[in-house]
């Protein structure tokens, strides 16, 4: 049954809560691009931490269009930096400043797409007439303030935000491709980059060695390897970088021997970057999601994380698994036992595959 009313003088308000990070906030946009394809006079906003404001809003825009093509309006929560101080002073009045800010928009409907303890509470803030969440959440506190508990049974996280969100404003709704934000300046860094790492149109792979947690880092030597193999075959190597002076990127430079370039970047320049890209290799990070987002070809390292949850979505790719493999979300440092079987020469093998038809 749908929770947002067809008879109103006014189109519907929608509030998405999807705070971070930035492979769950990509595997949620192309549930709302259904939305929004299928209702493109709805108002649509989006909760959101402010490091992945880029995903979704240009900085050089406020108003829906190229520069913001999926929502309305972003609006900056950010949690993080309340974890830091949470009894200061000012994060109290940041929070109470976001309370505000949301329940001055009246909202119709609030989704979390997120399902922790942090995201219900955002949307307990907005005060919306509805306000719907997983039935089973990551987080199990956080259904105790869903006015509706939504099951969902879809293997893929992409499908799961499809059934949520579908339920929510009754409709049923496929996962559609999602348009990214277009950013003049990071578009120009970009070709200004290229010019000087692959000029005369060399083709480039993209390298994002890093991981959200040790247990998912694929050794920095075999990426090395990998790049070493793809500049001996013509490609530009380039490996991206977390901040400048990244460590790990730049072990990776140093084990392929000085082939790969590292490169780093912002939200919106790695957008811009990976447009271009013929080959994005990684684990299972935001970089990947990204280039999955914008259908680029992908070969995905997986070890403790289930691909047929987070796995690259409509897009070519090569997934590499190790059977000995177990999920297990455990925060452990070392790289997990079954991701340090994958080699580099199946890397190396997955990738020209993948490169194959454009050689």
């Amino acid at each position: 049954m749908p929770l947002i009313s067809s008879s109103r003088d006014r189109p519907p308000r929608v509030l998405i809560i999807r705070i971070g990070a930035m492979g769950d906030v990509l595997h949620a946009m192309p549930a709302v691009a259904a939305l929004r394809q299928r209702h493109p006079d709805w108002f649509i906003g989006w909760a959101i931490d402010p490091c992945w404001r880029d995903l979704l809003q240009s900085s050089a825009t406020s108003q829906r269009g190229a520069a913001m093509p999926l929502v309305d309006r972003c609006y900056a929560v950010p949690t993080r930096q309340w974890k830091r101080r949470p009894i200061s002073l000012e994060t109290l009045r940041s929070i109470a400043a976001v309370r505000r800010q949301l329940r001055g928009e009246q909202f119709d409907l609030c989704v979390d797409m997120q399902g922790s303890i942090r995201s219900s509470m955002i949307g307990w803030m907005a005060g919306g007439g509805k306000f719907a969440g997983p039935a089973d959440p990551r987080e199990q506190p956080a259904r105790w303030l869903y006015g509706e508990k939504i099951p969902m049974s879809a293997a893929h996280v992409i499908e799961q935000g499809c059934e949520l969100l579908g339920a929510a404003v009754g409709e049923r709704l496929t996962s559609t491709k999602i348009e990214l934000p277009a950013d003049q300046a990071s578009e120009a860094w970009r070709d200004e980059l290229l010019a000087r790492v692959a000029p005369e149109g060399r083709k480039f792979a993209l390298i994002a060695p890093s991981a959200g947690w040790g247990a998912k880092q694929w050794p920095a030597e075999r990426y090395g390897a990998v790049a070493a193999a793809l500049a001996q075959a013509g490609y530009v190597p380039l490996v991206n970088a977390v901040f400048a002076g990244d460590i790990l990127a730049n072990a990776v430079v140093n084990a392929s021997g000085g082939a790969a370039v590292v490169v780093p970047c912002s939200i919106g320049q790695l957008i811009a970057l990976t447009r271009h890209a013929s080959l994005v290799i990684a684990g299972d990070t935001g970089p990947l999601h990204l280039a999955a987002a914008l259908e680029r070809p992908v070969v995905a390292l997986f070890g403790p994380t289930d691909p047929a949850r987070n796995g690259p979505y409509g897009t070519a790719s090569r997934v590499l698994r190790h059977a000995s493999s177990k999920k297990d979300h455990t925060r452990h440092a070392a790289t997990e036992k079954g991701l340090m079987q994958i080699t580099a020469e199946e890397v190396i093998a997955a990738a020209f595959d993948l490169l194959q038809p454009t050689r």
